[in-house]
Formats: C-alpha cells, structure tokens, sequence
C-alpha cells in the first residue's frame, strides 16, 4: 500500500486539531482552511481587540515573542485582519527602538508599559518571518520591506562571532549577554527554519550560517544530555551560565519542536528530548527535565506540551501516526501556541505524523 494511502487510512486529527475541515489533508504544507478551526479558538482566547498577544500567566503581559507567533499563526491561516491588527499593534508599542528591533515586553499593570527597551531575538525573528509569509500570503510589498529590515537589524545587532570556532551565532538580545569569557546563548532562539528562510529571502549569508551553527551547538549539547534552556559558551567551550537555568525547561521545549520543523527530526537534540519524556508518568508530559542526569523535574497534563513530546517521539521513530493530542482551547498561551507550531511542523515536516 502507498504512503499516502496509509497516511489517509489513520482518520482525522482528532477534536479542534482540523478534524472539522473539509478535503484531504495536505502533505508537506498547511492548508489555511484546515488550519481555521484551531486558529479561531487560538485567536479568540489570546488575541484581544487592539491586536495585543495577551500572556495570561504573566501578569497578562504581551512580549515580542508573542506578537511574532502570533502573526505567524494568522498569516498561515490567512486571517488578514488579525495579521494587520497584531502588526500594528506591535509597531505602535514595540517597534520603539532606533532601529528596526522590538522592546520585548509590554506591561499590563505597570504605569510605564515598557519599563525595559531591551529586545528578544526571538521575537525579531519570528516577526520577520511572519511578515515574509504575510507578505506572500495577502500579497502586501510593505510586509516584505518590513521583513528586510528587521532582518538586516537582526543580523547587525544581535549575530556575533562564537567564541570559539568564530562561526557566527545568534545572541538572545543586543544587550547584557556577553560575558568576560564568552557569550550567553538560548538555543531555542535559534529557529533553523526561519533564519534560513529569511537569509535566502534577504541575502543575509550570516544569518544562515548562524542557524548551521545553532544546529552544532545544539548537537554539541545534545552529547551530553537534554539540551538546556541557557548555555555560556566560551572559547574553551560550554558550560552552565550562572543565573539562568541548565535544565531542559519551558524554554528548552522549542529546541525539539523548532528542529522538527526545520526537517531536523533525526538530531540528535530531538532523541534526547524524547528519551526523557518516555520517562514521565502516563497522561503527563515534562516540562523540566534535569540537564545532569535526564530526570523529571517537573510535569503539567497542558495539552500543548504533548503536542511537542508526541511530535518529537513519532520524528524519532520509524513509526505512522503519533500521540498529538486534540487542541484544547483553554490552555494559556504558550502551551496553545507550541500546540498549534506542533500541529504545523507535522503538517509541513512529518507528514507520516499524522495525529491518530
């Protein structure tokens, strides 16, 4: 029997996860109309009317990082208004650096919103990214300039030389994360897909090469365990970086769902994130898994993080059908969000992982 006939004979996805949609589920890329459904739910439980990403377990705060998801998640959904209203609203109250870089939060309950006009690179690159799709998407050129020169700021700013192969690298945020010895890193910042995409796009060599890196470092650390939320790295190598956490935690969660995405199912990061969650308890997912010796810090049942453990597991397995769980619309935020990046990168990269 053929590959797409078995991938047809295991049902739809189950609940919200586009079980709704009408036609046959498209291998290799997303479909906006089977996207719709769980974009709607996503859309009306984080999205408010002023276009603001609104992070309920923090304090109700909204963050570059969000704001970039979410643009992505409108542009693959073909949701136009929702894209301008979140581009907007980020532009109005973010986009208030000298360059072409975002604050990375935006305080709710704080006279002064943005206390701090440091930037995420995170948010930068996912913004960037968003804006590339949407200007392909809606057929918007501004979009798209846009997207250049975020991206050429990106890169001026926040792409420096590792410590030590000098191959270049992208750092957390223009300020506060170089060190004496060397540099802080956050390798789920590093999203292959989206540098790739983006360096292509706005022949930004640097960029490109700063995502082949982050897939050596991430490898690098992935020899030693579960890839870690932060890493200094020095010339000597990597270590642990005081203040910040060596676990595979909430950050550290990206790491396996970002390299799956970007066709990197088989990385070594991605089996070792797996492994550990074949660890926890049945129904629960880890969400913080010791650097030292793989075991299970912490554990939720928020249907998000299955999502990426399931996704991981199935990349790593010469298997049909994974554990996705069905979308469940009163997750927070982050959990919502890595759920429906977990439902796209099956979609578009693991086809053979389809929910059953």
């Amino acid at each position: 029997m053929k590959r797409r006939a078995i991938l047809a004979g295991l049902g739809t996805l189950a609940g919200l996860s586009m079980a709704t949609a009408p036609g046959a589920w498209a291998l290799g890329q997303v479909d906006p109309v089977q996207l719709k459904s769980v974009w709607t739910a996503w859309r009306d439980a984080n999205l408010d009317v002023t276009g603001r990403v609104v992070d309920q377990l923090q304090r109700n705060a909204s963050h570059s990082e969000g704001q970039g998801y979410g643009m992505l998640l409108a542009a693959l959904a073909g949701d136009a208004r929702a894209f301008a209203e979140m581009e907007n609203w980020s532009r109005i109250n973010l986009a208030i650096r000298p360059d072409n870089l975002m604050a990375w939060r935006w305080m709710a309950d704080q006279p002064e919103r943005v206390p701090d006009t440091n930037n995420a690179s995170d948010g930068d690159l996912f913004r960037a990214w968003a804006l590339l799709k949407g200007a392909e998407r809606f057929g918007n050129a501004e979009y798209r300039t846009r997207a250049g020169q975020i991206t050429r700021d990106l890169v001026a700013n926040c792409v420096t030389a590792h410590p030590g192969t000098g191959q270049p690298l992208l750092l957390p945020a223009v300020h506060g994360f170089q060190t004496p010895q060397g540099l802080i890193y956050n390798p789920s910042y590093a999203m292959p897909l989206a540098m790739t995409e983006l360096a292509e796009a706005f022949s930004e060599p640097d960029l490109s090469a700063a995502a082949s890196s982050g897939l050596a470092v991430a490898e690098q650390l992935a020899y030693g365990g579960v890839v870690p939320d932060w890493v200094e790295i020095t010339a000597s190598g990597v270590r642990s970086a005081q203040g910040f956490s060596f676990d595979a935690g909430y950050e550290a969660m990206r790491v396996p769902l970002f390299l799956v995405w970007s066709g990197h199912g088989s990385h070594l990061a991605v089996r070792r994130y797996a492994e550990a969650q074949r660890g926890a308890p049945r129904g629960e997912v880890a969400t913080i898994i010791s650097r030292d010796d793989g075991s299970i810090q912490t554990t939720s049942h928020n249907a998000g993080y299955a999502a990426v453990a399931a996704l991981a597991d199935c990349a790593t397995q010469a298997t049909v059908g994974s554990g996705i769980p069905p979308y469940v619309p009163s997750d927070p935020y982050y959990p919502a969000t890595l759920h429906l990046f977990s439902m796209i990168a099956q979609m578009e990269a693991e086809p053979r992982c389809l929910p059953i």
